[in-house]
């Protein structure tokens, strides 16, 4: 064999041993490839035999064509059972038409540019027992090399107990958003570090003016709601002590009216910011309603101690009443040297008279003849009277002509509309005009007013003046008794504190409204009555004498004095006591020879009502005229329900004492005796009474 094919036959063994170990090199990679492909799928047939999600392929029409055994944890059935189902026998209706929908949506958007992935979605499914459960579904296309469709591949997960713990996070969100929404309390939540507003509920737009989306994003200091100086408060406290509890705080809303509330907060963590929840509780209407009822009980506590006072200065100006109308007996002759002296007395009694009677109607004691009255025809009476002396001020009237009556006392409110009217005048020296406004109303208009008044109808007078008008600080204690604006000498600071006590004792209502330099409006309400108006009946002045015995009860021994003196001149005789205890020894003694007892309701130890109580114990048929300070109201009124037969006020004089008495020892008839000279003489105000 020559060179050249020796060489050869070297190059062709070399080369066929390449080929060799090429071979071999790739026969054990080839090893390798299979061993871990056999690995692998060996991985994945356990992962889906040991998983608890079920994996599974379908062909396009939706048969399956195979499924992991976790299929029968999940649902029920066996693997061999599995082949046989159908989507429509593992879905709810609902989610079987969605499913479906999806898988055919997905494949008409198919481009056949690789596989296309169907989005996680979640289905309602039916377990072979019937019970359902949520699933969590991912689905890819599958296609073969030429990218044709031929199926589906899927993973399905139970998510049912995520699901239940989504929809309870859902409802517990939604009730805290409508708790959020519909709190009574304004809610707020803001940023610690920011103090930026990230939520507020409705009733915190209501309380400060402004809608939310004036507000989210922004800070509180930005929008101004509160001083620097309240802002480190709360937030030194939250701090302190991680929380906010009951902080009085004023904050400022869009109109610039200051809010007093109380400041509840806590800090909150939501995901990597800590948030403050802040609950506003408004105490302006609770705190106005706190000033109206302290307001009341210190009108109440002044209205006590007026009438205790007009009370006791009734006694005293009883004596003196008395022996002055004893004194004018004899001096009764305008010669004699007393006689101008005691009626300069008897005009500052009826001084005294007269400002006793506008405590006792502040104190709510003031004496009451209440009967049905027209308010507008009083209201016509009353403004012509006082027009003539104020011609300067132009009256406006529109009074409703089908205006409901007043069961009132005819006086008293006339004096109540005299004092406003007199009031509007003092606002306008130089001339102005007054609006008188009359109307039916029920408590429903009085929506807003500082009071709570009664259900019912009422009656509705407005008196409206273009005067200087008043300040708040003025307006919060014009119904004071003595508080006046006047100077001194100019006004007692009894006028507006009577309105007050006399409309109080007639169950109604009275408010003012002012602006200083625009003028002032008085309402007031009273309630309505169905009866109808009667005229006033009146009575005879004349001092009447009679016969008898007459038993006097009074603690002030000057009242007692005078008042048998009195009784003695009228013609009758006395017994007198000056205690309760008394009163009762000495009447169980003489009863019998008693025919009236005159009974002061107040003193000390046993009162009037106690000795009463007792009286008819021992004669069921007593007769008694109760006497007081204060008017009939209260005990007086108890006793007359009781069976006594009148009542008297202090101070009185001869004329009004002569009647009483005679009312119930002697009745009225057209022969009655009347006391001739020197009483003849007498001052007609004398003998009309104070």
């Amino acid at each position: 064999m020559s060179v050249k094919s020796k060489m050869a036959v070297k190059k062709d063994c070399e080369k066929m041993a390449r080929a060799t170990r090429t071979l071999g090199r790739k026969v054990r990679e080839l090893k390798k490839i299979q061993k871990a492909l056999s690995e692998s799928e060996n991985r994945y047939r356990m992962l889906a035999e040991t998983i608890k999600d079920v994996l599974f392929v379908q062909d396009m029409d939706l048969h399956v064509t195979y499924v992991s055994p976790s299929v029968t944890w999940l649902f029920g059935y066996s693997v061999e059972e599995a082949y046989d189902l159908e989507m429509k026998d593992i879905m709810t209706p609902e989610s079987y038409k969605r499913g479906v929908d999806s898988f055919h949506t997905a494949v008409s958007r198919s481009n056949g540019d690789g596989d296309m992935d169907i989005p996680f979605m979640e289905y309602e499914y039916i377990r072979k027992d019937g019970s359902t459960f949520w699933g969590e579904l991912k689905v890819s296309l599958l296609r073969d090399a030429k990218g044709r469709l031929y199926g589906v591949q899927g993973i399905l997960r139970d998510i049912d107990e995520r699901k239940k713990a989504e929809e309870a996070l859902k409802q517990s969100e939604l009730r805290f958003r409508r708790l959020f929404d519909l709190s009574p309390q304004a809610i707020a939540l803001t940023e610690v570090d920011t103090g930026r507003l990230i939520d507020v509920n409705e009733k915190f737009c209501e309380i400060t003016g402004y809608a939310k989306q004036e507000i989210i994003d922004k800070s509180t200091t930005e929008m101004g709601f509160y001083s620097p100086e309240e802002r480190s408060l709360f937030l030194t406290e939250l701090k302190a002590n991680g929380k906010v509890h009951g902080l009085e705080m004023e904050f400022t809303a869009k109109d610039g009216t200051l809010i007093h509330s109380q400041m509840y907060a806590n800090v909150i963590q939501s995901g990597n910011r800590q948030i403050i929840l802040s609950v506003f509780h408004d105490m302006s209407e609770e705190k106005k309603l706190r000033n109206q009822f302290l307001n009341a009980q210190k009108m109440e506590a002044i209205g006590n101690l007026a009438g205790g006072i007009a009370h006791d200065f009734n006694n005293l100006l009883m004596g003196i009443q008395g022996n002055t109308s004893l004194m004018l007996l004899e001096a009764c002759d305008e010669s004699h040297p007393h006689h101008s002296m005691l009626k300069n007395i008897e005009r500052h009694i009826q001084s005294g008279a007269k400002l006793t009677r506008q405590l006792l109607d502040y104190a709510r004691k003031g004496s009451y003849e209440v009967r049905p009255v027209n308010l507008n025809q009083l209201v016509e009476d009353t403004i012509e009277s006082f027009q003539r002396a104020r011609r300067q001020i132009r009256v406006h009237q529109d009074l409703s002509p089908d205006l409901n009556s007043i069961e009132a006392d005819l006086s008293q409110i006339e004096q109540v509309l005299l004092n406003l009217f007199i009031n509007a005048a003092d606002a306008m020296p130089g001339g102005g005009d007054l609006f008188l406004h009359s109307h039916n109303a029920t408590e429903k208009d009085m929506e807003g007013e500082p009071y709570k008044p009664k259900k019912g109808p009422y009656v509705l007078l407005a008196v409206r003046d273009t005067g200087m008008g008043m300040e708040k600080e003025i307006q919060d204690r014009i119904f004071e008794p003595f508080f006046t604006t006047k100077e001194l000498g100019k006004g007692t600071g009894l006028g507006l504190a009577t309105v007050y006590g006399i409309i109080k004792g007639h169950g109604g209502y009275i408010s003012v409204e002012s602006v200083r330099g625009k003028g002032s409006t008085f309402k007031i309400f009273l309630p309505a009555s169905r009866k109808s108006v009667e005229k006033p009946i009146s009575f005879s002045p004349d001092v009447v004498t009679g016969k008898g015995t007459i038993f006097l009860v009074d603690d002030e021994k000057a009242v007692l004095e005078v008042g048998s003196r009195m009784l003695e001149k009228l013609g009758y005789k006395t017994f007198k006591a000056d205690t309760g205890a008394q009163a009762l020894e000495i009447y169980r003694e003489h009863e019998d020879k008693i025919d009236l007892t005159i009974l002061d309701l107040i003193m000390p130890g046993m009162q009037g009502g106690e000795v009463f109580d007792n009286m008819k114990k021992i004669n069921p048929d007593v007769k008694v005229l109760i006497s007081s300070g204060y008017s009939i109201d209260g005990e007086a009124k108890r006793l007359m329900d009781c069976g006594c037969h009148g009542f008297i006020q202090k101070p009185f004089d001869l004329s009004t004492l002569s009647r009483k008495v005679g009312e119930i020892m002697v009745p009225w008839t057209d022969d009655t005796q009347t006391m001739g000279h020197p009483l003849d003489s007498l001052s007609k105000s004398h003998l009309s009474g104070l």
